[in-house]
């Protein structure tokens, strides 16, 4: 616990205002931004994204696959990114335990160390009472304590809105305004802004969109007129990898982090065609001069033994809106 509390720690500086004496919690209706600073970030700078993970004990192998879970973390760690985004169902359940098994599995990203920033998704509330679950997030990452949803900014020009898809993002709630004077107080200088959330506001699965997201995408859309940055969102809940495109802005879906897979009948809409299945993966972006690129990193022998084979099996490029 104390290694894993020092890694976020160091990883993040609060910046949305400054703290009064005393440094009260703050409440999810005014979540600090965090901030890592251009200087100390590599050329170029790099992160990665995925979710689904549902850490747990190593004698679950239905809900969670210990072997492509394990091989995630590890690649995750060599790959050094200049930060880590996990978009939900970190743990199997919202349990000590289950969150023990977390800090036990990933001992290789405080080794590096990681800036690792977590997102809420539904199987952190499970088997627990909300306080409760909430309570074992906290525990684990103690600098979101108080903290539902949060802004990251990585040097000035990428911006990551943090959010909680099992709270409201319907027009009027708390959530959904935060986000909206978080947008339109965005600084000239920020490029992208990636919303990072569980559930997806655009998929192939058969349960399709919730009202919820649904409205996220209509505010998104509203928005890019209105905006110089590019919007990319990343969701995950689907146990696979999609992406869309729609008005201007990239969709993807990436719940390949080691849970239980979801086979998915793709439509003309998904510009990912590919037939592999199941795909265990992550996302890795790229910084570059004019554009975002992303890869998806795909885990091609996740029945081995030991996996650990790698493929690039897609790749995508957001381009910088013209200055």
């Amino acid at each position: 616990m104390q290694a894993w509390t020092l890694l976020l720690a160091a990883s993040l500086s609060a910046c949305a205002s400054a703290q009064p004496k005393g440094h009260p919690q703050p409440s999810a209706a005014a979540p600090a931004a965090f901030v890592v600073a251009a200087a100390q970030l590599k050329q170029p700078t790099t992160f990665i994204v995925y979710g689904d993970m549902r850490f747990t004990d190593v004698s679950e192998t239905t809900a969670s696959r210990p072997g492509p879970r394990h091989a995630l973390v590890a690649r995750i760690a060599a790959e050094k990114p200049d930060a880590l985004f996990l978009t939900g169902d970190v743990p199997w359940h919202g349990n000590e335990g289950d969150y023990r098994v977390f800090r036990e599995e990933t001992a290789a990203w405080r080794s590096v160390p990681l800036r690792v920033f977590p997102v809420l998704g539904n199987h952190e509330f499970q088997q627990c009472a909300e306080a409760d679950c909430l309570e074992h997030w906290w525990q684990t990452f103690p600098p979101l304590r108080g903290r539902r949803w949060y802004a990251v900014a990585l040097g000035e020009q990428l911006r990551f809105f943090a959010l909680d898809s099992d709270a409201s993002l319907l027009a009027g709630s708390e959530q959904a305004q935060w986000l909206q004077r978080e947008i339109d107080s965005l600084s000239g200088s920020v490029r992208f802004v990636l919303i990072l959330l569980h559930h997806p506001p655009l998929t192939d699965a058969p349960e399709g969109v919730r009202a919820n997201e649904a409205a996220l995408a209509a505010r998104l859309t509203a928005a890019v007129p209105q905006v110089a940055a590019r919007f990319l969102v990343c969701g995950a809940h689907v146990h696979n990898y999609e992406r869309f495109e729609r008005a201007g802005i990239t969709y993807l879906v990436s719940g390949g982090g080691g849970a239980k897979p979801t086979p998915l009948t793709r439509t003309a809409l998904d510009r990912y065609q590919g037939e592999s299945f199941p795909n265990f993966h992550f996302l890795r972006f790229e910084l570059t001069a004019h554009e975002l690129r992303g890869e998806m990193i795909r885990l091609s022998d996740a029945d081995a033994s030991a996996p650990g084979e790698w493929v690039v099996a897609d790749r995508f490029t957001v381009s910088a809106a013209a200055p």
